[in-house]
């Protein structure tokens, strides 16, 4: 299943192998293919980037919407807020999807080419993300629990529904590009709280639901809240079938759909990669042949997100190779 997580593919499509790469070249401590839970939840980790770059004399400004850069002469020169203030600067990086970036942040036409290779990125996303709050573990059929609130080695792996053969995959995967909402959903669930107690109350857990495949709008018409909460029930049944009463035990839970993906986190699509991982995205096309990396058409004004190679992950790479080119390219004016 890490060869189609997060994309709207099949496991015998061409290029999904290229996924399945992609959720598994990571390492933790020269441990190579290892996922951690960093403790405090994920916001841990933007914190200890923040507390970084703080430490090291960024200033760090918080809901405050970037609503335009500022061109001047072909050259980046600040952003506006959505508050009206105009912020200059020397260098402006874009984490936001190269549809953001280039569609609603800058004022002006685009090259044609360039428009056109823009225009032609795919973000379809077949995800919808749903986390849980539950009074106790999950105490699956096939591995039971010798005691309620001790957790095993199950709980603190990547554990895989609904995707018992590559044909279960391949029949939801149908109905997601037939634009249904899948009858049997693939599901990926983690239970992060098993190992860091510090993001749950005693006793109690967190879980991550990671599901596809959902079209950005089904066929029937765009999400509503009751389609929602009819798609996380069928989500939970499912649950259900491989752990019973893992319903009785949600005491909480939030549905976000490819769109809620978009509105919340402005990620173009739902996609969470800033743009499908097919062959045609990767490295020296991704985003456009003609924006391959983090430089753009306009002088000072960087892509460091997703968006470009080698995308999305909790790696940080974009931004470094995108800080790596700023500081070469500070270097050689002085």
């Amino acid at each position: 299943t890490d060869a189609v997580i997060g994309a709207m593919t099949r496991p015998n499509s061409l290029g999904s192998n290229y996924v399945l790469l992609h959720h598994v070249m990571g390492e933790y401590q020269g441990k190579k293919n290892m996922w951690v839970y960093p403790e405090g939840g994920m916001g841990a980790v933007s914190r200890a980037i923040a507390n970084s770059a703080e430490h090291h004399g960024a200033r760090i400004e918080v809901n405050m919407p970037v609503t335009r850069i500022l061109v001047e002469e072909g050259r980046a020169v600040g952003v506006r807020l959505e508050n009206g203030e105009e912020i200059e600067s020397e260098v402006v990086m874009s984490n936001a999807t190269p549809h953001v970036t280039f569609s609603k942040l800058l004022d002006g036409d685009l090259p044609a080419q360039l428009r056109t290779e823009l225009d032609s990125i795919d973000y379809t996303s077949p995800v919808t993300k749903i986390n849980v709050a539950v009074s106790c573990l999950p105490n699956f059929s096939c591995l039971p629990n010798p005691s309620p609130h001790t957790p095993q080695s199950i709980h603190s792996a990547s554990i895989h529904l609904n995707c018992e053969s590559i044909a279960d995959i391949h029949r939801a995967y149908l109905e997601g590009q037939n634009k249904q909402v899948s009858t049997k959903p693939i599901i990926e669930m983690c239970v992060p709280s098993s190992l860091d107690p510090t993001i749950a109350p005693k006793g109690a857990h967190v879980i991550s639901l990671f599901t596809q495949y959902t079209p950005y709008t089904p066929a029937d018409g765009a999400w509503t809240e009751d389609k929602k909460e009819d798609y996380c029930d069928r989500v939970f049944s499912s649950i259900e079938d491989y752990s019973p009463g893992f319903k009785r035990s949600v005491v909480g839970k939030e549905v976000l759909t490819p769109p809620d993906l978009e509105a919340v986190f402005g990620l173009t699509g739902g996609n969470i990669f800033h743009g499908a991982l097919s062959l045609d995205q990767l490295y020296w096309c991704r985003p456009s042949r003609k924006l391959c990396g983090p430089d753009t058409h306009i002088r000072n004004l960087f892509q460091c997100g997703s968006g470009i190679h080698p995308s999305g992950g909790v790696m940080g790479s974009p931004g470094l190779i995108a800080a790596e080119r700023v500081i070469e390219l500070s270097r050689n004016k002085t």
